[in-house]
């Protein structure tokens, strides 16, 4: 059942760290191991092994304890599946900081843990070398200020437990007394010391989870209304952060009140106007997000985490099945679920489906494990076989494990499709690189149209129309890419609640 689930884990290790680094995790994917064993199944030598184990812990992906049998290393598949989104969580940091916060940021995933000092000196020297807009403000204590930005946005966390298997610590975000003097020497290739010596930093991915978490709610809320009853859950998720624990199934009660305040900051007049209402509607719909507590103060709402996710992940099965069968598998798979046990007979009269193809559908849906069927024999039967009552229900966490198998199948393939692409045209690949950087060069030194036009020309139109086509595929992929991870995201978020 984990097949792929396991292939994606370990491809995601070869494509990002190499093959060293991907036989150790693979070493470790199904169990606990001491670095002798570690050695003894990868054939590696001890320094390798010691090498890959460090790669691993630096970035979170293997923790280690001690007991009766010396240090065992602990491989976790959920951070390793975190790569496919540093994309996205880059992506979210340059929204809230700008280009100098995003450029930061890169620098701490790509080191998994550093100091500040370090972080702010490499920033300033990749600006520096690539001009862009950001080198006109380019200084250390802008960058100092950037960075503080996104520890306040709670982006980057102290870094200071390295050897437990679950950190229980609470996150700590204080900031460091660095020394700007002694950081514009470090520049000029001085050692001196910045004030930050050991005190290293990291991302806190609980963060970035729990914002997609909420983006989530907040886009189904809109699609389903519009943006008012989006933006009202927005509000609702921002005052139940002040109430409750992030990752609580249920919140605490919010006020009326306090939600009509915030919704009074806010330039939206229509949801102001109609706030009743759209508590009302998104009280009584049937997705239950949010439901009513109480009635002092003008009433009292809690947003329920638990239920939301499970209402989300049924309507994408529903869209799932009718994408795979049609519309009328899903009506059918619908039914099944809200009846919770029925049999054939009942099926073919309530799903409005001509007989015949009822039951044809039917058994699609259980033959691709959508729908489970149960054999009710009769009783009091005892002197000759008889036929029993097939009823037909849903178990809803064994197909959420299948259709996970089914997007970490699809995206192993999707990067062996791309790995492919651009094997096969790297040579095409590396000279138009090769073009654009010695047209550069010449544009800096003045060269003539015609020259440009000639260097143009080193690549034939052929060349081009199949680059073309590369690029377009890669594109392709890396958004479909994106798009399975979202709904991965979807199914692994309700394994989170339940």
């Amino acid at each position: 059942m984990k097949d792929f689930y396991s292939k994606l884990c370990i491809l995601l290790l070869e494509e990002y760290f190499g093959a060293i680094v991907q036989s150790i995790g693979k070493s470790l994917l199904y169990s606990t191991k001491t670095l002798d064993v570690i050695r003894f199944d990868t054939q590696l030598p001890i320094t390798k092994v010691k090498e890959g184990l460090c790669v691993l812990i630096k970035y979170g992906f293997v923790t280690y304890q001690h007991d009766e049998k010396g240090v065992q290393y602990v491989l976790n598949c959920e951070k390793i599946f975190m790569l496919l989104r540093y994309p996205r969580y880059i992506l979210f940091a340059k929204t809230y900081c700008g280009d100098e916060g995003e450029i930061m940021f890169e620098e701490v995933l790509k080191h998994g843990y550093i100091t500040a000092s370090e972080v702010i000196i490499k920033t300033y020297k990749r600006i520096e070398e690539t001009p862009s807009k950001c080198t006109e403000q380019l200084s250390i204590p802008n960058l100092k200020n950037i960075f503080e930005s996104l520890v306040k946005n709670q982006f980057l966390m102290h870094s200071t437990s390295f050897n437990k298997t679950e950190n229980t610590e609470k996150p700590n975000y204080n900031l460091p007394n660095l020394d700007l003097t002694a950081i514009s020497n470090m520049l000029q290739g001085q050692t001196v010391n910045p004030g930050d010596d050991k005190l290293y930093w990291k991302v806190n991915f609980d963060r970035f989870t729990q914002d997609f978490r909420d983006k989530i709610l907040i886009s189904a809320m809109t699609q389903r209304f519009d943006v008012n009853a989006g933006e009202l859950m927005r509000q609702l998720i921002n005052l139940m952060y002040l109430r409750t624990a992030p990752w609580a199934a249920t919140s605490n009660p919010i006020p009326f009140t306090e939600i009509k305040e915030e919704v009074k900051k806010l330039n939206y007049n229509e949801l102001e106007q109609y706030l009743d209402q759209y508590l009302q509607l998104l009280e009584e719909d049937s997705s239950q997000f949010i439901k009513r507590v109480g009635d002092s103060g003008g009433g009292q709402y809690s947003i329920n985490m638990k239920n939301a996710f499970k209402q989300l992940v049924w309507t994408t099965m529903e869209g799932i099945i009718t994408e795979r069968f049609s519309s009328k598998a899903a009506r059918i798979f619908r039914l099944v679920r809200i009846e919770k046990n029925v049999n054939l007979d009942q099926i073919q009269q309530l799903a409005m489906i001509p007989a015949k193809e009822a039951k044809c559908l039917t058994y699609i849906l259980v033959q691709e494990n959508y729908i489970q069927m149960q054999e009710i024999k009769k009783v009091g039967t005892w002197t000759a076989p008889t036929k029993g009552l097939f009823y037909f229900y849903i178990d809803l966490t064994k197909i959420i494990q299948m259709e996970i198998e089914h997007c970490c199948q699809a995206l192993y393939n999707i990067i062996n499709k791309r790995d492919h692409e651009l094997t096969n045209n790297r040579r095409m690949i590396e000279k138009q690189l090769r073009v654009q950087t010695l047209s550069t060069n010449l544009k800096e030194h003045g060269a003539t149209e015609q020259q440009l036009a000639d260097i143009a020309e080193m690549i034939t139109p052929s060349e081009t129309q199949q680059l073309e086509k590369a690029q377009n595929i890669i594109k392709k992929l890396n958004a479909t890419e994106l798009q399975i991870d979202e709904t991965l995201f979807l199914l692994m978020m309700y394994f989170r609640y339940h």
